[in-house]
């Protein structure tokens, strides 16, 4: 009798312990067990306490007058299915008649206190089924990205949500987006892990860095073309552009509009066309638009070159497989004419932490307020927790894994051989010749280092 209370004490100690120190191995072998079984006794209870059952059907009540049985209980909706994850509990409901998928929403944080679970949030499936996702521990504390990740073209692991699932950067749903977010707020590493994951992909990478390429150069290895000041930065927008209509004649040259060709082989944009035609995807990484947007003159044609280009990439490049990722501190009209206009075409939105309210609203105050709201809670100290977005409203808490400069560095070495050599932008290959003693200049319009 004794060996086995010094067991149940040593199984109890090493729960608590790893609780403490390694909150996803305690879910992984003692929290997920205790977890089902706390959701499936308490299930009946907690959702009559939380509103969520509905009384006995007529015929359900004459029936019981007819056979002379108890008045039947309230019923709540019925779990079509109790899967486990890594992170939490994956619960599918049959909502009864009269309920609604807000009703459970609306209930989420009742739900979390009565099941002890650290976050719950749900989505309606289809008509009358309910996914409700809950975390057993914070995920977003220490980020692990899992072990098998869904991975096609142009789609990118960048991120883990606050429900476990892994939160996908897909250039062919999402052309375009914004990333903002103050000083220290976690940008860069989400900058880099986009860049990681690009990397062993067949895309060319364009960079316009101008805080003279301290941020892109050091993965210069794997871009087509960097810019480090805003001269160089719009003679290369303006090849892109070039770049875009080129392949828009290419399109239209290769759309084999007749009767003889099913409409499923028409094409309308990159992805259309065969594999030996498709020109290669752009991806443009912009480091600090306020950059390229502030200027000291009140008319400045520079400026005006920059943003019309940027503009007209974000409206037509999609087709032409030219995406843009747009990264800065702040992206409001302060920034000038044409700034708004640009803003209404970044379909996608990541804001990191700001420091006022109106940086939060730039993002999602076209979006939803809720978003803003989140987006201003987040703490200085969790640098890297960021509320992503997009245009139907629907946002989500994220935070990118820590990623050093050193190890993005490998990345893009390690698949430098991928880079292609794009015709229009090889003016603005970056120079990689340069010594430590040198600084290596980004292109040929590059200023000299003094």
């Amino acid at each position: 009798m004794t060996w086995l209370i010094v067991v149940l004490v040593l199984v109890v100690a090493t729960a608590g312990l790893l609780r403490w120190r390694r909150p996803a191995w305690y879910w992984q072998t003692f929290g997920v067990t205790l977890a089902a079984l706390r959701v499936l006794v308490r299930y009946g209870s907690v959702m009559d306490a939380c509103g969520l059952t509905v009384p006995p059907s007529r015929w359900r009540l004459a029936l019981a007058r007819m056979t002379n049985r108890p008045v039947p209980e309230s019923r709540p909706p019925r779990i079509l299915r109790l899967r486990p994850t890594r992170t939490g509990l994956v619960l599918r409901l049959k909502l009864r008649p009269g309920q609604d998928a807000f009703d459970i929403a609306a209930a989420s944080d009742r739900l979390r206190h009565s099941f002890s679970m650290y976050g719950v949030t749900c989505r309606e499936l289809r008509s009358g089924v309910v996914e409700v996702r809950m975390t057993g521990y914070d995920v977003l504390k220490r980020v692990q990205m899992p072990a098998k990740i869904d991975v096609r073209p142009m789609r990118v692991p960048v991120a883990l949500r606050e429900d476990g699932s892994v939160h996908y950067r897909d250039y062919r749903a999402i052309p375009h987006a914004l990333t903002l977010g103050a000083t220290e707020s976690g940008k860069s590493v989400y900058q880099r892990n986009l860049v990681a994951g690009l990397a062993p992909m067949d895309v060319a990478l364009v960079g316009i860095d101008c805080k003279q390429g301290v941020e892109l150069f050091p993965l210069a290895r794997r871009f087509s073309a960097l810019a480090d000041n805003p001269d160089t930065a719009a003679d290369l927008l303006d090849a892109l552009v070039a770049r875009m209509e080129d392949v828009y004649q290419l399109i239209r040259a290769e759309q084999r509009i007749t009767s003889a060709v099913p409409d499923a082989e028409i094409a309308a944009d990159i992805w259309d066309l065969p594999d030996h035609l498709r020109p290669t995807p752009v991806v443009v990484l912009v480091d600090e638009v306020a950059e390229l947007a502030l200027s000291t003159k009140k008319n400045d044609p520079r400026r005006d070159r920059i943003i019309k280009a940027l503009v007209r990439l974000a409206q037509l490049g999609r087709a032409a497989g030219i995406y843009l990722e747009i990264c800065g501190q702040r992206f409001g009209s302060e920034l000038g004419d044409g700034i708004t206009m640009l803003r209404a075409q970044l379909t996608g939105r990541t804001a990191h932490r700001v420091n006022d309210e109106a940086s939060a609203k730039m993002a999602f105050g076209d979006i939803s307020p809720d978003a803003v709201l989140a987006a201003i809670q987040i703490p200085a100290e969790m640098r890297g927790i960021a509320i992503a977005g997009d245009s139907t409203g629907g946002w989500h808490r994220i935070r990118a894994p820590h990623t050093s400069l050193r190890q993005a560095v490998n990345i893009c070495n390690r698949h430098a051989q991928r880079t292609p050599d794009l015709p229009e932008l090889v003016p603005f290959r970056p120079d990689l010749t340069g010594t430590s003693g040198t600084p290596a200049a980004l292109s040929k319009t590059a200023p000299a280092a003094v």
